[in-house]
Parts: structure tokens; sequence; C-alpha cells
């Protein structure tokens, strides 16, 4: 059975280790200056995210979409439509009553 973490607190401390693991995994070369830079801002989006843990979501039901996904185009009716001729008349090229292009091959 899985433990349960207790509520507010982060899952892992994010070290120096945990950093180099993690760029590795993402194939990434990181400097001793970018791991200076990039640890601290790394625990500090931890920290921020974590706070979602304290939030009582018990009777929240889990949302895959951030807005709600409805059907925006317009309903499809029949319309009249153009004509053969009326499709035809400005084009350049056309051949029994099709549109003509040019040869590909």
């Amino acid at each position: 059975m899985e433990e349960k973490k207790e509520k507010g607190k982060p899952g892992a401390e994010i070290t120096k280790e945990l950093l180099l693991h993690v760029a590795e995994t993402a194939r990434l070369n990181l400097t001793d200056d970018e791991i200076s830079e990039f640890l601290p801002q790394l625990k500090d989006v931890i920290k921020a995210f974590s706070k979602l843990s304290e939030l009582d979501t018990e009777t929240i039901s889990p949302s895959f979409q951030p807005v709600e996904i409805r059907n925006v185009l317009r309903e499809d009716l029949p319309e009249e439509s153009l004509s053969q001729e009326d499709a035809l008349k400005n084009a350049k090229y056309t051949k029994d009553g099709y549109f003509k292009g040019p040869k590909i091959i």
C-alpha cells in the first residue's frame, strides 16, 4: 500500500545531486555556474508548487482540460453552392469542365 505524504511537505529535498540527475536524464551538460544559478530557482519552483498540496481537493473532480471543451463550429446546414460554371469562370486553365493544373511528372 502506498504511503500518503503529509500535507504541505515537499516530496524530496532539491539537492545538487538531484539537479545533476535530472540534467543527465534530460541530456543536459550543466556548468558549475548554471548549477549554482538553477538550484535555488528549482527549489523556489518546487516550494511554490508544494503549496498546492495544502489545498483540500477531496471533493474536486479531476479535470484534464483547463477550460470546457465545446464545439465552436456553426451547425452544418446545406446551402446553395457555386455552379460548375461559376467555379471555373476565373480559372486560367480548364479542361472538360475541370480545373487544369500543370503537369507534375
